[in-house]
């Protein structure tokens, strides 16, 4: 069993596919991680954002009424 263990980590190793899915890996990364950056920073202001826009809808200010009915 560990010698199947080691030929499969053997070709995992010799196998140059899975250096194309770290390169998308790392892309995702590159834009996923400051995006949840500037959520983190700005979460008070989205939070209050949100809330105000909830309320909104829920009082009835933000809809719209069709015309001639």
């Amino acid at each position: 069993m560990l010698k199947s263990i080691v030929r499969t980590c053997k070709a995992l190793h010799r196998d140059e596919q899975g250096a194309d899915l770290i390169e998308y890996i790392l892309i995702v990364a590159a834009v996923a991680l400051p995006l949840l950056g500037v959520i983190i920073w700005y979460r008070n202001d989205i939070a209050e954002w949100i809330q105000g826009s909830y309320e909104d809808v829920k009082s009835g200010e933000g809809t719209q009424t069709p015309e001639g009915n």
